[in-house]
């Protein structure tokens, strides 16, 4: 995400190119050595996401927005770690992967207050499906509430299962709002134009569609979703057995799952890796065996120089942070440094820190600083 300042509140004083990716299925170096220092903030039960809230010019103060996958969402002051539970939020179905997921203030936050959450919803005949929508976060009187929530999407078709609904959120620069939706185990809907599954989708903040049925194509589980200073949006995507990728994003472009993967079926099945050949989207950059990526940050701050404009990447099977550097449309991978844990999200503090969310119960918020040179 974005980087997130908050303001003050009474209760607190997260163009492409159709050549073949650079990168070969090895992995990066695997540094022992990390440029930072780790902080443990404080712990949550299955959280998932997590954003600054933008400043206005009043004092700041250092707080986030928390989800837990099992619907709550909290205000944290990341200095001290005290923090409230935010009412308002609405019921979500937690089961699967599924439950309270993103979490993003809109970049006009000083002036409407307004919050975006995603979340899964239970639909008929044992089916579900993604929601976002927004409310405004009423903060200095008393308990932290959302406050007229309103859905402006909903995944169609809701399906049946408990996997693989992406709905990350990201804001463009020019203030218009990118979702993904994945392809809930579904696979083959990703190739299906009529439908969400396994898509890009551009809209309005309103929820207004913008360009069409969808942005890109040919997804499936697409859990990192992050423009890059230049505007350029990128996406970190779950592959099956291997074929992790991050993809550069661009508008009516197919990305292929599930006819091309640098990864197999789980029963061994084959898929053919060729995506140039079937006219879809390479990868930038792809991982096998897996790593899991569960979220995407594209580094702006200045604590540590070296990043800047990098994505930072949460691994959940690979319980690492992945450093993948970027130069304009290119992405070649550089640094990976063991957490000992599964990594669910990464964001980016309000002077450059960086944070990181463990996956699971009993889950860290972790705080890295710059290490002090020896």
């Amino acid at each position: 995400m974005t980087l997130r300042l908050m303001q003050g509140a009474a209760f607190l004083v997260l163009a492409a190119c159709g050549s073949a990716p650079t990168q070969s299925s090895a992995q990066q170096a695997t540094s022992s050595e990390k440029p930072f220092t780790v902080a443990e903030v404080t712990r949550l039960d299955a959280p998932w996401a997590m954003d600054f809230l933008p400043g206005s010019g009043l004092p700041l103060t250092n707080a986030a927005l928390v989800t837990e996958r099992g619907g709550k969402l909290w205000l944290i002051n990341v200095t001290n770690g005290q923090r409230q539970e935010v009412a308002g939020v609405p019921a979500v179905q937690a089961a699967g992967q599924g439950g309270l997921g993103d979490v993003v203030a809109s970049p006009g936050f000083a002036g409407n207050q307004r919050v975006y959450l995603s979340y899964v919803e239970p639909g008929p005949n044992s089916t579900s499906g993604a929601v976002i929508g927004y409310g405004r976060l009423i903060m200095g009187q008393g308990q932290p509430r959302l406050d007229s929530f309103k859905v402006i999407w909903r995944q169609a078709p809701k399906v049946s299962g408990g996997g693989h609904f992406s709905h990350r959120i990201a804001f463009a620069p020019d203030g218009s709002l990118f979702i993904s939706s994945g392809e809930r185990q579904k696979m083959n809907p990703a190739q299906d134009s009529n439908g969400d599954l396994g898509k890009i989708i551009h809209m309005t903040p309103e929820g207004q569609r913008i360009g069409g049925h969808h942005y890109s194509m040919g997804h499936r589980n697409i859990l990192g979703l992050a423009f890059a200073p230049d505007g350029r949006l990128w996406e970190t995507e779950m592959g099956p057995e291997g074929g992790d990728e991050v993809n550069l994003i661009v508008q009516g472009r197919n990305y292929g799952w599930p006819r091309a993967s640098y990864g197999s079926h789980y029963d061994g099945r084959d898929i053919p890796d060729d995506h140039k050949g079937q006219g879809f989207e390479e990868p930038k950059v792809w991982w096998n065996p897996s790593i899991s990526p569960g979220g995407l940050l594209i580094y702006s701050g200045n604590l540590f120089p070296a990043w800047k404009g990098d994505a930072l990447i949460p691994a959940l099977s690979g319980e690492s942070l992945i450093r993948v550097d970027i130069n304009g449309d290119t992405a070649k991978k550089a640094d990976e440094w063991p957490m000992g844990a599964r990594i669910r999200a990464v964001d980016q503090g309000p002077r450059g820190e960086v944070y990181l969310l463990e996956d699971g119960p009993n889950a860290r918020l972790l705080r890295l600083e710059p290490a002090k040179s020896r």
